[in-house]
C-alpha cells in the first residue's frame, strides 16, 4: 500500500487519467440503473399500490388485464383472504391545455385496492376520479375536466394518489359504473357486470380457483408480463454488464502499459529482493485506491444529477443496488489488473537492468 499510494502521489496527472475515466464509467453505470429502477417504477406503480397476492384472469388473455373479460359471478368461484375486482380501459385525457395517455381503472372503494388519497378528495359520485400525482407535473389539477378520446363524457378530478402508474401511463381510480359505461355505451346494461381481473391476496395461492376459464397469477408474474416491462429491463441491465467488462478491460490497459513502462524499475527491485508477491500487492492495491475512488465521485456526481433532473425523467435510485455495482466495478478494476500482476511476476531481473 505505501509503494502504491507513493507512486499515486508522484505521477498524480497520470493516475487521475485512470480515475477520470473510472468515474466517468462508474457515473454511466449508476446513472443506467437509475434509469432502469425509475422505468421499472413507471410500469408496476400501481400494481405494487394493491399490495395483492395474485390476480385471476381469463385463460385466454395471456395474463393481460385489458385483454381479460368476465363476470362477476366468477367471485363466487374465488376463495381467498381478501377479494377486489377491477376494470380497466386506456384513453387519452386532456383538461383543454394538456393531454396524455392515462389507464382508468374502474373498482369498489370498499375493497382493500382503493387508493390512499394525498389531496383532495375520494370520488363519491359517477364521472370523479383520483388522479395519480404525475399528472400535476403534465399541468392537471384539481376540479379539471377531463376530455376522454373514446367517449363524449367527461371525467372530474376530485383528489390525487401518489405512486399510481400503469403500463408507464398514469393511472385514474373510478367506480365501475363509470368505466363500464365509457366502454359499453348504450350496451352498458348488457355489459354492467363486466370486470376484467379479480384481485385477491390469500396466503394459499394454489386454492384460489379451480375454474378452468381462469388463470391465477402470483403479481410478479402479471407484472413481468406487462408489454415491454421484461424486454425494456434486460436490455438495460445488459448495457450495465457491457459496461462492467469495459470497465475491467480499460483499467488492464493502463495498468499494463505503465507495467510495461516501469519494467526496468521492477527489475531492480527484484534483484534487490523485493519479492513478486509484494509487487503484486502493490499493483492490486493501487487498482483499489483508483477504482474506489474513481467509483465514490462517480456515486456522487449521480446523486447530484438527480437532484437537478426534471421530474419527467423517469429515474429513481436503489440505494443498496448502487453500491452493489459500486462493489463489482471495484472487483472487475481488480481483474483488469491480473495482466500486469502476471507480466511483473515474469520479469527477469537481468534481462530487465540490460544485463
Amino acid at each position: 500500500m505505501f509503494l502504491a499510494w507513493n507512486e499515486i502521489k508522484k505521477n498524480k496527472l497520470r493516475f487521475i487519467l485512470i480515475i477520470g475515466v473510472l468515474m466517468l464509467v462508474s457515473y454511466l453505470v449508476f446513472f443506467l440503473s437509475g434509469l432502469a429502477e425509475g422505468l421499472k417504477d413507471m410500469n408496476r406503480e400501481s400494481v405494487d399500490k394493491w399490495d395483492a397476492t395474485a390476480i385471476v384472469l381469463t385463460v385466454e388473455s395471456d395474463k393481460s388485464l385489458y385483454q381479460s373479460s368476465m363476470s362477476l359471478e366468477n367471485v363466487d368461484d374465488i376463495t381467498a383472504d381478501e377479494i377486489a375486482v377491477i376494470t380497466q380501459m386506456n384513453s387519452i385525457a386532456g383538461n383543454g391545455d394538456n393531454k396524455t395517455n392515462v389507464s382508468i381503472f374502474g373498482i369498489n372503494k370498499d375493497e382493500f385496492i382503493m387508493p390512499n388519497v394525498t389531496d383532495g378528495d375520494v370520488f363519491t359520485n359517477e364521472n370523479e376520479v383520483i388522479a395519480s400525482d404525475a399528472l400535476k407535473d403534465s399541468g392537471f389539477k384539481i376540479g379539471d375536466k377531463l376530455e376522454l378520446s373514446s367517449t363524449e363524457e367527461s371525467l372530474t378530478i376530485v383528489g390525487f394518489t401518489n405512486k399510481a402508474r400503469f403500463n408507464a401511463a398514469p393511472v385514474l381510480y373510478t367506480d365501475m359504473s363509470t368505466v363500464n359505461r365509457f366502454k359499453y355505451g348504450e350496451a352498458v346494461d348488457a355489459n354492467k357486470d363486466t370486470i376484467n381481473g379479480i384481485i385477491v391476496r390469500t396466503k394459499d395461492v394454489s386454492s384460489i380457483s379451480d375454474n378452468q376459464d381462469l388463470e391465477v397469477t402470483e403479481i410478479e408474474s402479471f407484472i413481468q408480463k406487462l408489454p415491454g416491462y421484461t424486454e425494456q429491463n434486460l436490455t438495460l441491465n445488459f448495457m450495465i454488464y457491457f459496461l462492467f467488462i469495459i470497465s475491467a478491460v480499460i483499467v488492464a490497459i493502463f495498468l499494463y502499459v505503465l507495467t510495461v513502462q516501469k519494467i526496468s524499475m521492477f527489475g531492480i527491485m527484484k534483484a534487490q529482493g523485493i519479492s513478486n508477491l509484494y509487487l503484486s500487492k502493490s499493483i492490486i492495491a493501487q487498482t483499489f485506491i483508483l477504482a474506489a475512488i474513481g467509483v465514490v465521485v462517480g456515486f456522487g456526481l449521480t446523486i447530484l444529477t438527480g437532484a437537478f433532473l426534471p421530474s419527467a425523467v423517469p429515474i429513481s435510485f436503489d440505494i443498496p443496488t448502487m453500491l452493489f455495482y459500486g462493489l463489482v466495478l471495484i472487483v472487475v478494476a481488480i481483474a483488469g489488473a491480473v495482466f500486469s500482476v502476471l507480466t511483473i511476476v515474469r520479469i527477469d531481473p537481468l534481462k530487465a537492468i540490460g544485463g
